[in-house]
């Protein structure tokens, strides 16, 4: 806390602060505002090449990308407020582009090098004024909405949780039950009480 002239300042608190006052932030080179916006939308744009069913090691490049891009270009956004859904279209035109490329790849193996010109920049050329679909935006921000609640459950009923709706392949109750040490019995009436506390946080956000 600041005092000057009699008066007091509080700490601004980046978690609290809009998309568009964080992108102002950053244009002012707050590093530690930088860091909020990453943490804020992680989770949602790596989401969009996982669902697209890209490997774990690509949707990690599609994350890069992105969030470089970004870094890069963010004098260029003319709307701040619409980071969210620049993210994400740049995060889908990056997996498109990767699928593509894959499939090109399985077809024929002999083909090599970049499928794209790599001074190209697909952040600038999303426009300004396209939005995204609502539904494909709104599920997106939900599965965002969902995996921020599950990161902020206790560490046990996290680990619950994820072992059993979080997984790529469907887990049974009795490899939960070694994996965590419990009576397998016990997992559905504890399965109850994590998602009554999941959805309360859910509520609450």
């Amino acid at each position: 806390m600041h005092c000057r002239a009699g008066h007091f300042f509080l700490p601004t608190v980046l978690s609290e602060l809009s998309d568009s006052e964080l992108v102002q932030r950053c244009r002012q080179g707050e590093q530690a505002a930088w860091s909020v916006l990453v943490r804020r939308f992680q989770r949602l744009v790596y989401t969009v090449p996982r669902t697209a069913g890209l490997p774990e090691e690509q949707a990690a490049d599609v994350f890069q990308f992105c969030f470089e891009r970004l870094y890069q270009h963010l004098d260029r956004l003319d709307d701040p407020s619409r980071v969210r859904a620049w993210l994400v279209t740049c995060a889908k035109r990056e997996t498109l582009r990767l699928l593509s490329e894959n499939r090109r790849y399985a077809s024929d193996p002999s083909l090599a090098g970049p499928a794209h010109d790599p001074e190209e920049d697909p952040l600038a050329a999303v426009a300004d004024t396209a939005p995204l679909q609502d539904a494909v935006l709104d599920a997106l921000q939900q599965h965002h909405r969902l995996r921020e609640a599950v990161d902020r459950l206790d560490p046990a009923s996290r680990q619950l949780v994820e072992l059993l709706f979080l997984q790529e392949e469907a887990l049974s109750y009795s490899e939960i039950a070694r994996r965590l040490q419990m009576p397998e019995g016990s997992i559905g009436p504890t399965r109850a009480r994590c998602l009554a506390k999941l959805r309360k946080l859910l509520e609450a956000s």
